[in-house]
């Protein structure tokens, strides 16, 4: 009782305005500084923590792959840990472990790209390196070390050159790279070594081990298909691509008052250009990597995945128009409101139509199935660009009629606005015009997609009777180039 008594005792001073404080003890040199790096390893911690749960919450799939790596590593342990296996492979048990970790990636086809270029590589290089040590001691002594000197010298020069052809690095580039070094460490240490053949079986076998291994978990166990993501990364661009050209067009034609979306909403939409743009690396990597898998899903074995290559291509092209429109329409020069009002809804109907074909088409992609709409669709932003462009060509008179004074037969020139101010409003209508005919070329690539992958067909569906078809379209768009 004494104890718990005198633990809860504390001391208080008074202070000069009638209050009394509590005297808390004076910590050394030493104790401050423990306290201030208690308080920053604490907040560390937390911050590493917090990312790491916003990481897991925004792609669960990383949190399946670290798992899918551990288990491997596990299994393959078990050739170092149990005496039964261990006495077969000894030291070389190692092997398979290393093969694992380097190995093991993200994708399914990513994995079988690695494991196949390691086996081909080790198995390759193992082999020309037992036939020349066996033709180096037929030499003699004294010709040896000049013969595998030699051999290495050649082989390794010849498999780095392959490294900077296109074709090779992008496929073959790591079985280069572990052909130079399994010949170099077979070349080197046979030399020294009397039983070389028994050597590199056991070496062989623990890495065929090592990659079957990473096979066998990375498929069977929530597989990660490269095809996958380069189908799911295509038609999501090309919704960002849409909802970007929309948001631009929409931000320099409609007052700030009537948007329906925030302010924030609305700059993010419009930045969707931006992962189109910064793209290419990842779907030129998904698509090397996707040629290696097996049938899977809605993708059979040679599927045409660089044609998906094409269509990012395309996307790139328009997104490039669009960043050009983004800075036209954030200029500090800008047209008069009449000028913008006389040409606004071509503009808008132009910006709607291409965004209706860019989504239409992502909709194909997606569900891997022709389109009945997409003729109409591309009719019909055609027509809008045709009748964009004829607003365009009376752009001069409406100057005209806008500067004239009521009830004047003369025009004052002074009230035409100046050329750097009509500009900018010409340049996006020029630029909505192009975006409309790049987005043709998206047009041709996915139909071709569609006519190599054999996407199924699509449904007749006769249009509706206030809808125009395919056909008066095409006659309106002749009358009025006529």
């Amino acid at each position: 009782m004494a104890k718990e008594a005198s633990s809860k005792l504390e001391w208080r001073i008074n202070v000069p305005d009638g209050t009394s404080k509590i005297l808390e003890p004076e910590f050394g040199l030493v104790g401050k500084i423990w306290l201030g790096l208690k308080g920053f390893m604490g907040g560390l911690i937390l911050k590493v923590l917090k990312k790491v749960w916003n990481l897991r919450v925004a792609d669960p799939r990383k949190v399946i792959h670290s798992i899918k790596v551990a288990l491997a590593l596990s299994i393959v342990s078990l050739f170092y840990y149990m005496r039964p296996l261990y006495d077969d492979f000894g030291g070389n048990a190692m092997w398979a472990v290393m093969t694992v970790v380097v190995v093991f990636e993200y994708t399914v086809g990513a994995t079988l790209c690695k494991c196949i270029n390691r086996a081909a590589g080790t198995f390759l290089a193992g082999a020309l390196g037992i036939g020349i040590h066996w033709v180096a001691d037929k030499s003699g002594d004294k010709f040896k070390p000049i013969i595998l000197g030699i051999s290495v010298f050649l082989f390794a020069s010849g498999a780095t050159f392959s490294r900077f052809i296109p074709s090779v690095k992008a496929r073959f580039d790591y079985g280069a790279l572990i052909f130079i070094l399994t010949f170099s460490l077979v070349s080197v240490s046979g030399y020294r070594v009397v039983e070389l053949f028994v050597l590199a079986e056991q070496r062989l076998s623990t890495i065929g081990i090592g990659t079957s291994l990473c096979i066998l978990v990375t498929m069977l166990f929530c597989p990660i298909w490269a095809g996958c993501e380069l189908h799911r990364l295509i038609h999501q661009n090309m919704e960002k691509l849409a909802d970007s050209l929309d948001g631009c067009v929409t931000e320099y034609f409609i007052d700030n008052g009537t948007f329906t979306i925030s302010e924030e909403d609305l700059n993010k939409k419009i930045q969707g250009y931006k992962c189109v743009l910064h793209s290419k690396a990842t779907e030129e990597s998904m698509g090397n990597f996707a040629r290696w898998e097996p049938t899977h899903g809605r993708f059979n074995f040679g599927h045409p995945w660089k044609q998906y290559l094409k269509i990012g291509a395309s996307l790139r092209n328009c997104a490039y128009c669009i960043e050009i429109l983004n800075s036209c329409t954030g200029s500090e020069i800008q047209a008069p409101p009449c000028l913008r009002k006389h040409l606004s809804d071509k503009c808008l109907k132009v910006s709607s139509n291409s965004t209706n074909v860019l989504k239409e088409l992502a909709l194909t992609i997606k569900k891997m199935k022709n389109s009945s709409k997409i003729d109409f669709r591309v009719a019909e932003m055609n027509f809008a660009v045709q009748e964009l462009q004829d607003a365009l060509k009376s752009l001069p008179s409406h100057l005209i009629a806008s500067s004239s004074s009521t009830g004047a037969v003369t025009i004052k020139k002074a009230n035409l606005p100046p050329i750097m101010k009509v500009l900018p409003l010409v340049t996006v209508v020029s630029l909505l015009a192009e975006i409309a005919g790049r987005i043709g070329g998206v047009v041709d690539a996915v139909e071709e997609l569609a006519s190599l992958a054999e996407f199924k067909p699509a449904k007749d569906r006769k249009p509706k009777q206030d809808q125009p078809t395919n056909k008066t379209l095409s006659h309106n768009l002749n009358h009025q180039t006529i």
